[in-house]
Formats: structure tokens, C-alpha cells, sequence
């Protein structure tokens, strides 16, 4: 009996060694690509602009499509963005002028509120000519209501919109935006996260009928910095820097 117990605590350690705990961000499942409504609180109604977006498809029945959070929000178009939004209407109507343009940004959304809004219907029964998706960058925050989330599991989520979008609009080409960068200076921690993240997106554009447009230079100052006169908060555009955005789209976009 001594000998059997003897082998037994010399055989534990060993066996531990073999069944090592789970890192973190292996015990945990993605929940970027876990399809998700509202989960934070903005200065609009998540299910309100949802609905807004289900009616105004069906009047536009458009040919370009924009899907994002704020930053897509905030530009212009349709639906309307009301007080938060129409921050960059010159620019949104240099570049769009007439055509039929649906805006599928709403503010505070993640890989997976996109996920679920197209679960909810938001590109079925359109054909449009071109979607735009620049998402993301609120995955890289943590809050009560989502933890925050892995560039490699950003990537995953955002390939996985890009498979529901050509599965609702196969005839659509669709133009993957590089995540904007944000804060002020260059030693930003985010600054770091997102081009990890962009490393990371830049393969998606290989696909078939995908466009992956970088345009994070056009954003930064000779020495890295952002200016308060294209981002006033180092994160949304102003006038001045959707024009910037709206350049770079422009010979991109099919007529």
C-alpha cells in the first residue's frame, strides 16, 4: 500500500502538468461573433434606429450601404441621425450626391451588434451595388455588459460579417475599412491594439469581392498625432475629416 501511494504522489504532479489549466482566452467562447442587440445605453434608441433602418431600405432600396458604429452614424444619410448624427453632410454629399445610400451605423455597436442586425433583417431584400463596413473599434473596449476582445478575435467576427453580407448581397462588392486609429499621440495604447487588429483584417481583402482599404496615414500628423481639426475627440470625424474619408472612398466605389 506505502508503494502504490508512493507512485501516486510522484505520478500527480506529472499527470497537472498534462492538464494544465485553460489560458483565459481560451475558457472563454468568442463573443464577437455571438450575434447580440443593444448593449449599451447612447444618446439615441438602438431599436428605434433599427427600425427607422427597416423602413428606409424599402424607400431607397439602395445601392450603396454603409455598416458600422458611430463613426458610420455620425456621417449622414439615411435613416437620420438626429442630434447625434449629420456631422459630416458636405462630405456625404460631395461623394454620394443623389445615389441611394443606406447608413447602418449606429453608435456603440460591436462585431456582434452588426451580427445580430443582420439576423434582424437589415440587408434582406436589397441589392445593393457596394457595402462599406468599417466596425470593430468598440470591441476593444470593456464595459459591464461586454468584456473586451482579442485582435484575433475581432478579425474572426469581422470575417464573419463579411460572410453574412455576401450571403444577403452577392452582388455586392464589398470595401473593408481598416479600423480609424484613435487618441491623440502615437504611445495611445490603442494606437497598438488597432494596427494589430488591421494586421490581422488586411488578409480579409483577398477574398473574393472584397476591397480592404487602409487609409490610417490620412488620419496622423508628420509625428503621429491626430488633430483636434479632423477628430476634435481623437476618435469621431468632423466635417473636415469625413472629407477625408469620403476621398478614399471615392475611387473605390463602383458608378
Amino acid at each position: 500500500m506505502n508503494s502504490f501511494r508512493q507512485i501516486l504522489i510522484t505520478a500527480i504532479p506529472a499527470l497537472a502538468l498534462c492538464i494544465s489549466p485553460l489560458h483565459a482566452d481560451e475558457r472563454q467562447a468568442n463573443n464577437a461573433v455571438i450575434p447580440a442587440g443593444k448593449l449599451e445605453k447612447d444618446g439615441y434608441g438602438w431599436e428605434e434606429r433599427h427600425a427607422a433602418v427597416m423602413t428606409a431600405k424599402e424607400k431607397i432600396m439602395p445601392d450603396i450601404v454603409l455598416i458600422g458604429d458611430s463613426i458610420t452614424h455620425f456621417w449622414g444619410g439615411e435613416p437620420d441621425g438626429g442630434k447625434m448624427g449629420n456631422r459630416g453632410t458636405e462630405s456625404w454629399q460631395e461623394l454620394f450626391g443623389g445615389r441611394r445610400v443606406l447608413n447602418l451605423g449606429f453608435g456603440w455597436d460591436r462585431t456582434q451588434n452588426v451580427l445580430k442586425r443582420i439576423e434582424l433583417g437589415e440587408l434582406d431584400g436589397i441589392d445593393p451595388k457596394a457595402v462599406v463596413i468599417h466596425i470593430g473599434t468598440n470591441n476593444t473596449a470593456k464595459t459591464v455588459n461586454a468584456r473586451d476582445n482579442t485582435p484575433a478575435e475581432i478579425a474572426e467576427a469581422i470575417g464573419l460579417i463579411i460572410e453574412r453580407v455576401q450571403a444577403r448581397c452577392p452582388h455586392a462588392k464589398v470595401i473593408l475599412m481598416a479600423i480609424f486609429p484613435r487618441g491623440e499621440k502615437p504611445s495611445d495604447p490603442k494606437r497598438a491594439l488597432l494596427a494589430e487588429i488591421n494586421r490581422r483584417l488586411a488578409p480579409l481583402g483577398e477574398r473574393p469581392g472584397v476591397v480592404f482599404l487602409d487609409i490610417t496615414q490620412k488620419w496622423l500628423q508628420a509625428d503621429g498625432t491626430i488633430s483636434r481639426e479632423v477628430m476634435p475627440d481623437f476618435l469621431h470625424p468632423n466635417q473636415k475629416g469625413y472629407k477625408v474619408w469620403a476621398e478614399a472612398l471615392r475611387p473605390v466605389l463602383p458608378r
